[in-house]
């Protein structure tokens, strides 16, 4: 890690260091916004899921209920 520094001390130069810095901490914040995005719409979706499964048991149980009741 230290000759990685040193390399890019040497290739740019003291007076680059903050520019380039400052964008790697952009990068690294547009990153991780990225990932707490998509992780939200997969939340999203799996509850999405979940409830029409919810809801299509509650129905069939509905209809089966209903069937039952026309044989009595």
């Amino acid at each position: 890690v230290i000759i990685i520094l040193l390399a890019v001390l040497i290739i740019f130069g003291p007076s680059k260091l903050p520019q380039m810095g400052q964008a790697l901490g952009k990068a690294i914040r547009e990153f991780k916004k990225a990932g707490k995005e998509l992780k939200s719409e997969v939340t999203d979706l799996d509850d999405e899921e979940e409830n029409q499964h919810k809801s299509s048991k509650t129905t069939a149980n509905s209809a089966k209920d209903d069937k039952n009741k026309e044989k009595s």
